[in-house]
């Protein structure tokens, strides 16, 4: 993947820099996402790159973001990471943890083997969470499907993977929720909509209902919701070296190199780990690198 060039390069309010940052953000933050309904937050698509000046930030944090770009666009995010950092900067990283759904997926397949009834249960979900957010089709998938139940056999073991996500997913949606959207994000939904609508239309009259099909599968998945690569420990290594941070280590949600870090809840919240299958990592620019940028 090549960064395309930034026409207009937004002001940086802090040094540090929150990429991806969904609804999880905080003021003392300059803060980055696709799309923003918050002033606190600037919108910008990353794959073009990070639009900040060489040396801008102390930190920078992404949580759940690196997953669903493809291992080009991922290491390509991760050089713009290492580019707008300063030499000595912390990069903080969160995704989920391959390594750790392997060996609960292993380990309950061989309960569930054996005949043990509970971890029969637990496989199921520990396949779903391997496989649902690679191949779905439609959003949430079989994982929010699954959620959405009114009685869960395991609930307790699913909350030890998902956190509040749980919670969120069996809440019935408040129709307040739609009122409280703006006019103009009202109004540019429904443009979108009907751009979309008459794409489709168009689409089945020229080339059938299964073309028909395969466009809505492409645009959900052009949309960011599915996972396009899956990372662990190693891999998180490798790609980090390999565009010169150090002293790469794994960390715990509360854990940070970033100074109050635990005071700003994106990884926890009062205590408590919001997305529990996450693995999280921080490394560093070399301070050498101080003199490269001089030179």
């Amino acid at each position: 993947m090549s960064v395309k060039p930034i026409d207009e390069s937004p002001v940086s309010s802090s040094r540090y820099l929150n990429l991806g940052c969904g609804r999880r953000y905080h003021s003392a933050w300059t803060n980055l996402d696709l799309e923003s309904n918050d002033p606190e937050v600037v919108s910008h698509d990353i794959t073009r790159g990070i639009p900040f000046e060489v040396s801008s930030f102390h930190a920078v944090y992404h949580s759940h973001v690196l997953e669903h770009l493809t291992p080009d666009e991922g290491k390509v995010l991760i050089q713009e990471c290492y580019r707008v950092l300063s030499p000595g900067g912390v990069l903080r990283v969160v995704v989920p943890d391959l390594e750790r759904i392997a060996r609960l997926y292993l380990e309950n397949h061989q309960q569930a083997w054996d005949g043990d009834e509970v971890a029969s249960v637990n496989y199921d979900w520990m396949k779903m969470e391997l496989l649902d957010q690679l191949v779905r089709e439609k959003s949430g998938g079989q994982m929010g499907i699954y959620m959405s139940r009114q009685e869960i056999k395991n609930a307790e073991f699913v909350q030890s993977r998902v956190g509040d996500e749980l919670a969120v997913c069996q809440e019935t949606a408040e129709p307040e929720a739609v009122k409280e959207k703006s006019l103009l994000s009202r109004l540019e939904e429904s443009t979108v909509g009907f751009r979309r609508r008459m794409a489709r239309r168009f689409v089945r009259w020229t080339l059938g209902r299964n073309a028909e099909a395969a466009f809505d599968e492409g645009m959900f998945r052009s949309q960011g919701e599915i996972h396009r690569w899956m990372y662990d420990r190693y891999s998180l290594r490798e790609i980090c070296h390999s565009v010169g941070f150090e002293n790469f280590r794994v960390c715990s949600a509360v854990e940070s190199s970033i100074e109050g870090y635990s005071g700003y809840q994106l990884d926890s919240v009062e205590g408590q780990v919001r997305k529990p299958d996450s693995i999280f990592i921080e490394c560093r620019k070399p301070e050498s690198d101080a003199v490269r940028e001089v030179a």
